[in-house]
């Protein structure tokens, strides 16, 4: 049998090394603080990520008769699999292949067209990578960002582990199997979620189609069985859907470092930073070395020794390092109350002058609370500023995982764009490390939510509570994560509930933990989710579809029809000329969908064709969804603390609950969205006989601005016009008293109404069209509507 110092030489020849460092192993075998193996190089730099993103290969599994330990060799011939789009899905491969269609496109995603055993099949992903020579004498991972859902590893025909759950990272010692300077065979078994369900089809005769048993596998994308937004997704989403990458490191390794930030409110002219990382000797040797720091100017270290195998929680304060007291800080603030000031902070870990792991931060600082004198209802206030919650729900950021970063930017840019402050991660179903820096960099905060649904509890509770920690250990340093919540709409059960609440009082108990997203400290769901007059909502707190006790709306919602170009892009031509099965594919049978073509001919006249349709849709689009906030609005913080539309974003090419199409078309919504939210913003609020509100989400007051109301006929006449003093008091809503409306007015009427500061600049204007009689008040009218099997006549193409 070969002595210990044999195998170690002839693991050093492997890996290229010269007799200098074997030598240098053989006799410092016991006590050196470099692992076996993995003497440093000159080079004090880290060697940079090399990311496997080319190269892949995709096959079914029961096609492939050879192990793991056999496709993950060199011999291998991978005959007739299908070039792999990592990251990405099944799915996503097999129609970048022609295999399948494009799922989303008319009913191409019909079981006849893209079948269900997707879903209920193992793959097999398998790639030629290069190790970068930069990596010989460090220890090299391999590392997966997300996997859905279990995952077996090999490498050069070995087996190196799995990995359970979507949301959690693989990371894996390779250092023993590859050579730099040379390939390695990657293989990778990914197999489904154990309970993929069967999913409702979306027809027209349709009841309901909400998830099932698939939430009993927990960390997946629940949604991908079928939800009323979002049509069963044929693989579920199965495959390695986040970047996958190689890196290097030497025998000590930097993890999770966590920056928080202490503001002493009410002042913002210092800031306390606590930093607090995990430092992990991997070999089984005693190491020590230095923990450095830098952020800007401002630098520290901290000598550290580990045991072997040790890890270590290093916290460091400003009461050791007064460096980390920062006077005048650059503060990170939601969108329309300052900028999003982000800072980065360095962390590296040296043996012997030498780095041997390092990691880069991105932080902002801020302080949220979560209350306000007088009232129990869920408040939020941002370093000491109130913040009134006008946002919308994510319920995934596309079907098939396709979201490229510059998609992702365009979309949440847009969320900015609408003046909107917080995006509701339901179910935590987007959870890209794109997503959470964008939400940082346009000042969007997120309710980020775990993953259960409905009345199924996971059954993998080791799994599950491992992902939910992976994914706060990742992402709980973005400034823009404002809640926890641990369900969609009801609590999760009491073993959970407190297996998370552990959680969070372990690993980041700053942020507030809420349970359910529907109950609790004046926190609803509940909808309504079909259109609805704009005087509901504004009168919302008299009517009984509305809960009249809520002060955190976290879902409500309407039909948002899509401009006549989105429409013609997502299905075939015979199928714009009547509402069928295509429609209630994308969600025409959500949101009210049978009785709206009566609603809109009940306000706005019988429709002529698919362009009338649409124009009227934008009209109803534009009225409900401004009303939708300014209804709230209307009592800002008193007592209202937010709105959360269902949906501002839409998983697939859709009908409704969308601000802007799945082809990034903004409907007429978005704009509506855009004026209520504005940060000053005069408005007709639609209650109390009608009075006219001055909202100020400023944390200053506005003094010596004046308000103009002007009515107009509706052939265009001037009927009225009528001046206000204002006096707005910050982070409050002004009333400015009744609209009283001129004698001789028109059936059809329209309001102008504009603000002005003291110096005569433009503030806020707004516009309504109000008819004074023949309305339809109330849904309830249309409660006796039969649902409609509409004709090909009801509407045709223009």
């Amino acid at each position: 049998m070969a002595s210990d110092p044999d195998i170690q030489r002839r693991k050093f020849l492997k890996h290229g090394l010269g007799s200098a460092a074997v030598a240098a192993l053989a006799l410092n075998r016991r006590n050196s603080p470099q692992e076996a193996g993995l003497v440093q190089l000159p080079n004090a730099l880290l060697p940079k990520e090399s990311v496997l993103a080319l190269g892949w290969q995709l096959q079914d599994a029961g096609r492939i008769s050879q192990s793991g330990a056999e496709i993950s060799t060199e011999s291998f011939s991978p005959h007739a699999w299908h070039s792999a789009t990592v990251p990405g899905t099944i799915l996503t491969t097999l129609v970048n292949n022609r295999v399948y269609p494009e799922p989303l496109y008319g009913q191409n995603n019909r079981p006849e067209k893209i079948p269900e055993s997707l879903c209920r099949t193992d793959w097999w992903y398998r790639g030629v990578f290069p190790v970068p020579a930069s990596y010989a004498a460090r220890r090299i991972w391999l590392n997966f960002d997300g996997i859905n859902y279990a995952a077996e590893v090999w490498v050069n025909g070995k087996n190196v582990g799995g990995i359970e759950g979507a949301f959690i990272r693989g990371r894996f010692d390779v250092t023993l199997l590859v050579v730099p300077g040379s390939d390695a065979v990657i293989a990778v078994r990914v197999s489904p979620q154990p309970h993929p369900g069967v999913p409702y089809e979306h027809t027209l005769g349709a009841a309901s189609f909400n998830g099932g048993v698939s939430a009993l596998d927990g960390p997946t994308f629940v949604c991908a069985i079928g939800w009323d937004w979002i049509p069963g997704i044929r693989d579920r989403d199965t495959g390695i859907w986040q970047r996958v990458f190689l890196s290097a490191s030497g025998p000590v390794l930097v993890k999770n470092p966590q920056v928080t930030t202490h503001l002493p409110l009410p002042r913002t002219d210092s800031a306390e930073l606590t930093i607090c990382v995990a430092i992990e000797n991997v070999t089984g040797y005693k190491q020590k070395g230095i923990l450095k720091g830098s952020l800007g100017e401002i630098s520290f270290e901290k000598p550290i020794h580990l045991s072997y195998g040790e890890t270590q929680l290093v916290t460091l304060d400003s009461q050791a390092f007064p460096q980390l007291h920062l006077k005048n800080p650059r503060l990170w603030w939601p969108n329309g109350l300052g900028p999003q000031n982000l800072h980065l902070l360095h962390v590296s870990f040296e043996v012997d002058g030498r780095i041997s792991d390092a990691r880069n931060v991105s932080f902002g600082i801020r302080q949220i609370t979560y209350d306000v004198p007088g009232t129990d209802s869920l408040a939020l206030s941002v370093n000491g500023v109130r913040v009134f919650c006008k946002g919308g729900n994510w319920g995934m950021d596309e079907a098939l995982k396709r979201i490229p970063r510059a998609r992702l930017e365009a979309q949440i840019r847009m969320h900015q764009l609408a003046n909107l402050t917080m995006i509701r991660n339901w179910g935590g179903q987007s959870t890209s490390d794109d997503f959470y820096d964008l939400c940082d960099r346009y000042g969007i905060l997120v309710w980020d939510e775990f993953f259960q649904f409905n009345d199924w509890n996971p059954i993998y509770f080791d799994r599950y509570m491992n992902n939910c920690r992976d994914k706060v250990l990742r992402i709980r340093n973005h400034p823009c994560i404002a809640v926890w919540c641990g369900r969609n709409e009801a609590a999760p059960p009491k073993y959970l509930d407190e297996a998370l609440r552990n959680l969070f009082t372990e690993l980041d108990p700053d942020r507030w933990y809420q349970s359910s997203s529907g109950g609790g400290r004046g926190v609803n769901s509940g909808g309504p989710y079909d259109w609805q007059t704009p005087q509901n909502y504004y009168r919302f707190s008299e009517l009984k579809n509305f809960n009249r006790r809520e002060t955190f709306k976290t879902e409500i919602g309407a039909i948002s029809v899509p401009t006549i170009e989105s429409i013609q892009g997502m299905m075939p031509p015979e199928d714009c000329t009547a509402i069928n099965d295509d429609w209630a594919e994308h969600d025409f049978n959500s949101g009210g969908g049978r009785k709206y073509p009566q609603i809109m001919a009940r306000r706005y006249g019988k429709i002529a064709n698919l362009a009338d349709f649409v124009r009227k849709g934008q009209m109803m689009n534009y009225e409900g969804y401004r009303a939708m906030y300014e209804g709230r609005l209307g009592q800002l913080f008193h007592p209202v603390q937010g709105i959360l539309t269902w949906m501002s974003h839409p998983a697939q090419p859709s009908f409704v609950w969308q601000l802007y199409h799945h082809d990034l078309e903004p409907n007429a919504s978005l704009f509506a969205v855009k004026k209520a939210c504005e940060p000053v913003h005069i408005q007709l609020n639609d209650s109390g006989g009608g009075t006219l509100q001055v909202i100020n989400h400023l944390p200053r007051a506005i003094l010596g601005a004046r308000a103009t109301a002007v009515v107009y006929n509706f052939n265009g006449t001037l009927a009225g016009r009528r001046r206000y003093s204002v006096a707005a008091a910050a982070s409050a809503a002004t009333s400015l008293g009744r609209l009283q409306l001129p004698a001789g007015l028109s059936h059809v009427y329209f309001v102008k109404l504009q603000l002005h500061d003291a110096a005569g600049t433009l503030l806020s204007d707004n516009f309504y069209w109000h008819a004074s009689a023949g309305r339809v008040e109330n849904l309830t009218d249309l409660d006796a509507l039969p649902p409609a099997a509409l004709t090909a006549n009801a509407v045709r193409r223009d």
